[in-house]
């Protein structure tokens, strides 16, 4: 099972050798949720579900 640095506290994170890209991990030892943006090699940056949103609910959609 791969393995890569939380970039929060830096400790082993376990990667399921199957996960793809995009894909989420908790690190066990400071709990923060990570997102796997790189592949070869693992690289993990810190989730953040704002990232998601597109647009907040400020903003409208204009052509």
């Amino acid at each position: 099972m791969p393995t890569t640095a939380c970039p929060e506290c830096s400790e082993d994170v376990y990667v399921d050798a199957d996960s793809e890209q995009g894909d989420t991990v908790s690190c066990d030892e400071c709990g923060t949720d990570l997102e796997i943006v790189g592949l070869d090699p693992i690289e993990l940056d810190i989730y953040d579900e704002d990232d998601l949103d597109d647009f907040s609910d400020d903003e409208e959609e204009t052509f």
